[in-house]
């Protein structure tokens, strides 16, 4: 029983710990971001690195997610023959719930854990504490231009997502029920609403500031030694793939 009391103090007190340290980071990106002080140069290098060279796994995981909306209404498909329903249910499904969220945890697997490692190298090596000493604001530097990279690389990838995972949905029900392509598009621009890809595109900016900062925490508060590089970037993936999940459910269920 002690022993037992002992292990849920231990986590309960680990939870707080981390939950005010990312509190803090987020305080004190805000409160630069008020300032406008914003450095140009690493908020472009960090949408290269972020946006450009993480396209092509999220276009491939967009046109699996695709593919796999198709099939999941293959059953229903043929039972009932609802083929002017397939487009609709690929898209709804895909533009509001799925595809935000298997690009956000693509996005947190590279982009996070990418940023994480970078903060947590740079201060066991003492690099942060470099910077401070000549007066040189990390967050300034780093910390807001690549949280604002992150938002608007989630953003714009999720866009390019959604594009690729409903083409390749029409190609397979193209394949696979014999369905027509403008029945396909008619069935998803007919039936869906504006709302229902703006919910989805909302989701993707939130997503990526929640990668952003939780990625920053763990790397600025990494501990030292090589071993404390590599544990808080695994903490940084789990963390944000339980933050992710716990976002998604708070936005669903206000946002219908």
């Amino acid at each position: 029983m002690l022993r037992l009391v002992t292990n849920v103090g231990a986590v309960a007190l680990n939870f707080v710990t981390e939950t005010g340290g990312i509190s803090l980071v987020l305080g004190r990106m805000f409160k630069r971001l008020f300032r406008m002080k914003i450095d140009g140069d690493e908020f472009f290098r960090s949408m290269r690195s972020y946006g450009e060279q993480s396209l092509l796994i999220i276009m491939l995981t967009a046109a699996f997610t695709g593919v796999i909306m198709v099939l999941q209404t293959a059953v229903y498909v043929k039972k009932f023959g609802v083929y002017d329903l397939v487009g609709w249910f690929a898209g709804f499904s895909t533009f509001r719930e799925v595809a935000p969220l298997l690009i956000g945890l693509m996005f947190s697997g590279r982009v996070g854990a990418n940023n994480c490692s970078e903060l947590a190298t740079m201060r066991i090596t003492e690099q942060l504490d470099a910077l401070r000493i000549l007066a040189l604001d990390v967050y300034e530097l780093m910390i807001l231009p690549r949280t604002l990279a992150m938002v608007l690389s989630m953003g714009i990838l999720t866009v390019f997502g959604n594009l690729m995972a409903v083409l390749s949905g029409a190609l397979s029900a193209r394949l696979l029920f014999d369905l027509e392509y403008n029945t396909f598009f008619f069935s998803l621009f007919d039936r869906l609403q504006p709302e229902d890809y703006l919910i989805g595109i909302e989701k993707a900016l939130v997503y990526g500031f929640v990668v952003a900062i939780i990625s920053s925490h763990f790397g600025l508060n990494a501990q030292s030694g090589s071993r404390g590089v590599g544990r808080a970037v695994n903490a940084q993936v789990v963390a944000c793939a339980v933050a992710l999940f716990c976002v998604d459910y708070v936005m669903t269920s206000l946002i219908r």
